[in-house]
């Protein structure tokens, strides 16, 4: 029987960490390390491994993840895992998912518990991405499926997955549609499939992106008596203080303190402004509710770009995304309708 080609990019991140002589960990496994550690993945798959960076994932960049992407899309192989940290996972797989249309799995992966503690994750994170990634309904439903995360014997959509928890082992989670498939001794079972219109349509309106100029985009979470200060430094400060765009962290199903109701407006009149719902599986953001000045219908009619399911995290990844690949706001808007 013939094994698939798998090949493993890792980037650092937690699962590639080793003691420096203070006991502090540092950077320093690369692809081979982390190969080596798991010795059962030579009887699933011809693995390739590859040591793309090594940093952690709190210092990734998203030209990095666009070269990334390039490198993906690239390869001759049956399936790609790329190993990294867990502070930016879900963004960097979503990134990944907007870029990148194989039909071949592509998985995330990575760890919560470094090397040196009992019990570290990170092998059997890796082990378990290469099961997913070797297995037959996985491969035959590729496309469908997108570019998925892998974490604790369980399978994300990368559109869907948060870290819902900073330390805890099980800290990933899919809040508002569950996991693609769980691992159950050397199974893959199959629990459901994404919605990837929104995704598709997304693909379709960016193009190729990945050789765009950066264009940053200001994350803003708003919270109780949140005077606006930050907002009206957008607004006063020369080229915007160099942003291009800004998504706001939305009370509720989309609403921001009454205060702050016309710096909103006047952002939104400069940059394209996103709503996404602060909670902390994202959305999707109410519509036409609630009245007032500061409520959904007075800020879509303002001009305010309605995020729909995506969380903060991901609606600023999406938008950096669209104005990287020179979409103008009409068609951000349209990109982001499509997500709820």
């Amino acid at each position: 029987m013939i094994k698939p080609r798998i090949n493993i990019l890792a980037l650092g991140g937690t699962i590639a960490t080793r003691p420096d002589a203070s006991g502090a960990m540092q950077m320093g496994l690369g692809a081979d390390d982390l190969v080596a550690a798991v010795p059962e993945l030579a009887a699933l798959a011809d693995i390739t491994a590859e040591t793309v960076s090594k940093v952690g994932s709190h210092s990734l960049g998203f030209d990095q993840i666009h070269a990334l992407a390039v490198r993906i899309a690239g390869l001759d192989t049956d399936g790609v895992i790329v190993t990294q940290g867990t502070d930016t996972l879900e963004e960097t797989a979503f990134l990944l998912d907007l870029l990148l249309v194989r039909d071949i799995p592509v998985i995330v992966t990575a760890a919560m518990r470094n090397p040196a503690l009992t019990s570290p994750d990170g092998p059997g994170n890796l082990l378990a991405a290469v099961r997913v990634a070797c297995d037959p309904w996985i491969r035959a439903h590729a496309r469908v499926l997108g570019v998925m995360a892998v974490m604790l014997d369980e399978v994300y959509a990368a559109a869907d997955v948060v870290k819902a928890h900073p330390t805890r082992l099980n800290a990933f989670a899919a809040p508002q549609s569950g996991p693609l498939a769980a691992l159950v001794e050397d199974r893959i079972v199959p629990l459901s499939r994404p919605v990837r219109e929104p995704i598709t349509l997304a693909q379709a309106r960016l193009g190729d992106a990945s050789h765009g100029k950066a264009q940053p985009v200001a994350l803003l979470w708003l919270g109780l008596d949140e005077p606006g200060f930050l907002v009206q430094a957008l607004l006063d400060g020369r080229d915007h203080l160099g942003y291009r765009g800004v998504v706001l962290g939305a009370m509720g199903g989309g609403h921001v303190p009454e205060r702050m109701a016309p710096l909103a407006t006047r952002l939104a009149e400069v940059l394209p402004v996103v709503m996404s719902a602060r909670a902390g599986a994202g959305g999707p953001l109410l519509r036409q509710t609630y009245g007032g000045p500061s409520s959904e219908i007075a800020l879509r009619k303002a001009g305010l770009i309605w995020g729909g399911r995506l969380q903060p995290l991901k609606a600023r990844v999406l938008l950096e995304t669209c104005l990287r690949a020179g979409l103008g706001r009409a068609a951000i808007a349209e990109v982001f309708d499509a997500f709820g």
